[in-house]
């Protein structure tokens, strides 16, 4: 007590020493794991590790520090929880060097972890690696070779190469199915390295050992993909090939190695690769494994997804070579009974490969098309969508009724997400197949009363076009388009196509004549109220009712009675607040007040396509020839009659000097149509030299022009459309707009594809009239798709040949 009190006395007599700072020890791998398992918060996890990794810091800094490759296994640990751990990297180099084989198996083990070849440090490790490949031992040597398969750079691979390719032929089953994994790594890194690996594959085709056999024909694989010398050389080793297949089906090649009752489906789907590879475009390799390639198709058992995987391979070799035609028809057969398969994953497998085949073995796979037809209704997006593109792509002339018919079921009830998908196909088939012109027509409106909001937005052009240049369905034509109109007005496409049809022939449905349709008795003002019900519903887009105005203009000039209602009309979208309705209101008035007498001319009907297309046959018959009627004249949103008023302006409004000409002193039906009809092929033409005037990705377009020399006024251009890319244009539309001192009339280009490889071009004839010879000035705009992606370009054209007007 006295000795306590004492130093109790003491310390109260001098200052306090400040307490030494206490150093928690270095925690060991598995208590590291559970402190990190054992934190509440991520705030407390990363103080554990923050501490542990100074702790690792500060053993790697003492040089003669014991259990260094105990540090570098816990840092590892908290790299692989995404944790900085590149300050180890040397200290794997250090280990790899040491002679203990527990320092180098972590070493070596950092190294593929935290080496790759953005850093240089992955280097310095070579000169190791070469030591321990030549003078290791087999447990060592092993370690080299997955570090050089995992990381190994070019550089590494080039000087390690005959190194791996020394260890290839070594007694150790072990050494060389590591350095056979290494040489797969090698040639994908190194493709001219191929040379020093191609000697010892062949020999290595007789082992018995199966990680050597797997890993020997991955690399003749590899070895063949990145060589064609090599698929040469390899190319005699068929037969050898064709009998580890026929013993792996047999008699089996190792028991332990098969699946589900199936022999070794791993290495029989290797061996099916690999053949595959081999008897592409070869037609004695293909002769070789045909048999065997049956005997595997007939003999393998499909209860089990291991013989589905087999039975899959065996089909793309199939395909893939030069087979009997008995032998892919088999094939066929087989992705047909997968088809049935309950598993989706199998069917969906199925779907993609018999889309695959579709263009080669079309009849083969028509076979199928039912099933096919019922994948239509899965509940899998994935696999309707697959079911829906093979469904499309089986359509033939043959068959087109049936399956528009079973494709416009499945619109109906259709995921909203493959609307889009439907429509546009039943489109594109019915145009390529369609039997009749009043079948196709009837498709395209059964399309855009269902799904008129997802159809193309060339669905409405292509209609009007077809339903112009059919004079005999007219009528037919108007009448269903008005009860499809009185009934439904929110799919905006049919109700553009409906107003269209209803401004061109109201005169037909008035007089309520219609052989093929039900009697319809129509009265004007019911009409008139219809297009202005359009105008004014909220679900109208200002497209929509720039064609209900156009129609109800048009009708001014077909209906028998008082036109002031359709004045009215026109006069109240003067002030309207769009840009686009309110020009065309304010120049239909003008029509009205300054111009009435060329009215009945310029709204008069327009004139009938020329284009071939099926006769209106029988409805029962089918035809071979595909329906390919051309495009619109104009924009597939421009009524016909902005031809000749230009009402979309795509000028912009022109320079002060470009005043609208005075109304010129003709009467309806006088000279001017008369001009804008005169045939392109009239003689005595006066040419000019030609102007290029866009040029790009290949696209390439050129004017030419021809001035009839007794019509003056007038200026017939050419557009000359060609492409020279690798990829077809589609969907190619020229539209083009002058200031309004001119009219311009555009005629029915040549198609809407521009070839690629310099195909056949396109053709479009544009006729100018000029009244004062002013100084031409032209927009153009392109719309087309070209290698996936949807192109619009401006085009400004001002410099035009001096020899244009007089």
């Amino acid at each position: 007590m006295r000795g306590e009190a004492s130093l109790q006395g003491g310390r109260s007599q001098r200052p306090a020493a400040r307490p030494a700072r206490m150093v928690l020890p270095s925690l060991k791998l598995q208590e590291l794991i559970q402190e990190i398992r054992g934190a509440k918060t991520q705030a407390q996890e990363r103080e554990v590790i923050q501490k542990e990794c100074a702790h690792i810091r500060a053993a790697f800094r003492e040089a003669g520090a014991p259990q260094r490759h105990r540090q570098l296994a816990k840092l590892l640990y908290v790299h692989m929880l995404g944790y900085p751990a590149h300050f180890g990297q040397m200290e794997c180099l250090k280990l790899i060097a040491s002679p203990r084989f527990t320092d180098k198996r972590v070493g070596y083990l950092g190294a593929m972890l935290l080496l790759d070849e953005r850093q240089d440090a992955h280097l310095l490790i070579t000169n190791s690696i070469k030591n321990d490949l030549n003078q290791g031992t087999q447990p060592v040597q092993g370690l080299a070779l997955c570090t050089l398969s995992t990381m190994g750079s070019a550089e590494m691979c080039r000087d390690l190469a005959n190194e791996v390719e020394r260890l290839l032929v070594r007694p150790s089953p072990y050494i060389r199915k590591k350095a056979v994994l290494a040489a797969v790594h090698m040639i994908r890194k190194v493709p001219e390295l191929s040379d020093i690996f191609l000697p010892p594959c062949i020999q290595l085709l007789h082992e018995r050992h199966h990680g050597i056999l797997m890993g020997t024909i991955t690399l003749i694989t590899v070895l063949c993909e990145q060589n064609p010398a090599a698929l040469t050389h390899f190319q005699q080793v068929v037969p050898q090939l064709v009998q580890i297949l026929r013993t792996l089906v047999t008699s089996g090649y190792s028991a332990e190695h098969s699946v589900a009752g199936v022999s070794d489906p791993f290495l029989q789907v290797q061996v099916l690769r690999l053949l595959r590879i081999l008897g592409r475009n070869h037609e004695e390799s293909s002769e070789a494994m045909n048999d065997m390639l049956a005997q595997v198709a007939t003999n393998t058992d499909t209860s089990r997804n291991a013989g589905n995987a087999v039975l899959y391979e065996t089909v793309l070799t199939i395909v893939d070579i030069r087979s009997a035609s008995g032998l892919r028809v088999l094939a066929v057969n087989i992705l047909g009974r997968f088809l049935l398969n309950s598993d989706k994953n199998i069917r969906y497998v199925a779907l993609t490969s018999l889309l695959r085949l579709v263009q080669s073995d079309h009849s083969a796979v028509q076979r199928h098309r039912p099933t096919v037809v019922e994948c239509l209704r899965e509940s899998d997006a994935t696999l309707s969508r697959r079911a829906l593109e093979l469904s499309l792509a089986l359509v033939n002339s043959s068959n087109i009724r049936s399956m528009t018919q079973e494709l416009q079921g499945f619109l109906e009830s259709c995921p909203v997400d493959l609307r889009a998908d439907c429509a546009s196909g039943i489109l594109l088939a019915a145009e390529r197949f369609a039997p009749t012109k009043r079948w196709h027509i009837d498709t395209i409106m059964q399309v855009l009363t269902m799904a008129g909001a997802h159809v193309r937005d060339d669905a409405v052009a292509n209609l009007t076009q077809l339903i112009g240049g059919a004079e005999e369905l007219h009528s037919y034509s108007v009448h269903r388009l008005y009860s499809a109109l009185a009934a439904d007005i929110s799919q905006q496409p049919l109700v553009q196509v409906a107003a269209w049809c209803i401004g061109e022939y109201g005169d037909l449905l008035l007089s309520g004549m219609c052989e093929d349709t039900e009697p319809l008795q129509v009265q004007e003002e019911e009409v008139l109220a219809l297009l202005e019900r359009v105008l004014q519903s909220h679900l109208s887009l200002p497209a929509t009712r720039a064609y209900a105005l156009t129609a109800l203009m048009k009708l001014s000039t077909r209906l028998q009675g008082d036109n002031n209602r359709i004045r009215q009309i026109v006069s109240i979208y003067g002030s309207c607040l769009d840009i686009e309705l309110q020009q065309r209101a304010v120049e239909y008035n003008a029509l009205f007040r300054k111009y009435d007498h060329m009215r009945s001319a310029i709204l008069e009907k327009m004139p009938l396509a020329e284009h071939g297309g099926p006769q209106e046959d029988e409805p029962g018959e089918d035809k071979e020839e595909p329906c390919s009627p051309n495009k619109e004249v104009q924009s597939p949103s421009e009524p016909p009659t902005s031809n000749l008023l230009d009402l979309l302006d795509l000028l912009d409004g022109a320079s002060g000097d470009t005043q609208p000409s005075p109304a010129l002193d003709l009467t309806p039906g006088d000279s001017l149509l008369h001009l804008l009809d005169l045939p392109s092929n009239t003689p005595s033409l006066v040419p000019i030299p030609g102007l290029k005037v866009f040029d790009r990705e290949g696209l390439q377009m050129t004017l030419s022009f021809i001035r009839p020399p007794e019509t003056p006024v007038l200026l017939l251009i050419t557009a000359t459309t060609i492409n020279t890319s690798k990829s077809d244009v589609t969907h190619f539309v020229c539209q083009a707009a002058v200031p309004k001192s001119f009219q311009l009339q555009l005629q029915v280009p040549s198609g809407d594809i521009v070839p690629a490889q310099g195909g056949p071009p396109i053709t479009q004839v544009l006729k100018v009239l000029n009244p004062n010879k002013a100084p031409l000035r032209m927009r153009l705009r392109l719309t087309y798709d070209h290698s996936g992606k949807s192109v619009q370009e401006i085009i400004e054209v001002k410099d035009f040949p001096p020899d244009t007007w007089q």
